[in-house]
């Protein structure tokens, strides 16, 4: 049997998701694998200094930022993050060798950014020859040091055409870079579901036939979903909206508070997006590469928004839904009434709708091939396209993501 081990973290929830998604469905392939959850911030917690000073770990001061929008100044904030793990590289290394040493595998797969230079050159100390696999869960690297590092032993899978492009800038070669449809969505958002958008709006207590706008700012939230509402509950549109709060309570608890003149669903944590997406129309969130990814395959045209606040690592996120057409990137959310607007005329929806029937994003079928070949178990992959299982076979072995 062979044994891989997948690093994630919880800064944000789209690595934690990912790393989830791939475990749970190759758990469901027949492969003689054992695969393996590692969550990065336990292995190397002794070495968080910001917990030190603050008392939080670093993936929850994200988090926090996230949920408050303290986005500004996110460049400057990520160049001292890294320097900082620069500082820490050579304890780094030495910690996590340890832990290799104490947990062997013969794969090991990281869809984290930042530490893969750690992560790399201390598996490769342990285990010279053992493959290393950086699977990119952003549209495309923030370099230096973010996804892609100038490593020979580095495999890189990236979901854009723009992260292979920057793959091959940092010196990998084709051997090294391994192209996907796109990125890791849950397999769940892959089911077939035949039910009734209108009967499910009634199930929520909306109107059945009222165009429906999802407003989604990751598992954690955001305080800028009450003034999207606001806005758009002050223009009188013909609109309603279903809330995702996430894990923020506090926001879940105010948006329930208000008296709304339209109607609303409001919705905690929950692993049924994907079912909660069917009675939408559009998409209104943060550009995160998850909820993209996700919206995407569920065929719904997203709204967004990119400025200076933006993560800088999510900025490329916006300039690929414009080149593809998907959906309306505003300046600022204070703008979200006219980007609604936009969305209402059923020119541009049906726009939107035919360029996200070409979207065709299988690359959670495709990882698996990747991995195999990796592992010499493989016939071969192509680095252009790789071929794998469809989403109809997923379909018929009648599969559940159980997250």
């Amino acid at each position: 049997m062979k044994k891989i081990l997948i690093v994630y973290h919880d800064a944000g929830g789209g690595h934690r998701n990912a790393a989830v998604a791939l475990q749970t469905f190759l758990a469901g392939q027949p492969r003689d694998w054992r695969v393996e959850l590692v969550q990065f911030q336990d292995v190397t917690d002794r070495l968080d200094v910001l917990r030190k000073v603050t008392g939080i770990r670093i993936q929850q001061q994200y988090n926090i930022l996230l949920q408050n929008g303290w986005t500004l100044g996110g460049t400057y904030l990520l160049r001292v993050l890294q320097g900082t793990i620069r500082l820490f590289h050579k304890r780094l290394v030495n910690l996590l060798e340890k832990y290799w040493r104490e947990n062997p595998a013969d794969l090991l797969v990281s869809v984290i950014p930042h530490f893969n230079r750690q992560i790399c050159e201390s598996w490769t100390r342990v285990y010279p020859g053992r493959p290393f696999v950086t699977i990119i869960t952003d549209l495309a690297d923030f370099p230096p040091r973010f996804w892609i590092e100038p490593l020979k032993e580095q495999y890189v899978v990236a979901g854009t055409e723009k992260a292979v492009e920057q793959a091959r800038a940092m010196g990998h070669d084709s051997a090294h870079i391994f192209p996907t449809s796109g990125m890791i969505v849950r397999p769940d958002f892959y089911v077939s579901d035949s039910s009734d958008p209108a009967e499910l709006r009634k199930q929520m207590g909306l109107q059945p036939d009222r165009t429906t706008g999802m407003v989604l700012f990751g598992g954690h939230g955001s305080k800028v979903m009450l003034d999207i509402a606001e806005r758009l509950e002050a223009a009188a549109l013909p609109l309603q909206l279903i809330l995702i709060c996430g894990r923020n309570e506090a926001l879940a608890s105010k948006l329930r508070s208000h008296a709304w003149k339209m109607p609303v669903h409001i919705v905690g944590f929950t692993k049924e997006v994907h079912k909660l997406m069917r009675a939408a129309d559009f998409l209104i969130g943060k550009p995160g590469p998850g909820s993209i990814a996700e919206a995407m395959i569920r065929k719904l045209p997203v709204l967004i928004e990119c400025n200076v606040w933006t993560l800088p690592q999510e900025r490329y996120n916006a300039e690929w839904v414009k080149k593809k057409n998907v959906g309306i990137v505003l300046k600022s959310f204070r703008d979200v009434v006219g980007g609604v607007k936009q969305m209402l005329e059923p020119a541009r929806l049906a726009e939107f709708r035919k360029n996200l029937a070409a979207q065709d994003n299988r690359a959670i079928f495709e990882i698996p091939e990747i991995l195999a070949a990796l592992l010499g178990e493989g016939s071969g992959v192509s680095r252009c396209a790789v071929s794998a299982s469809t989403p109809a076979l997923y379909n018929a072995l009648g599969k559940r993501e159980r997250v």
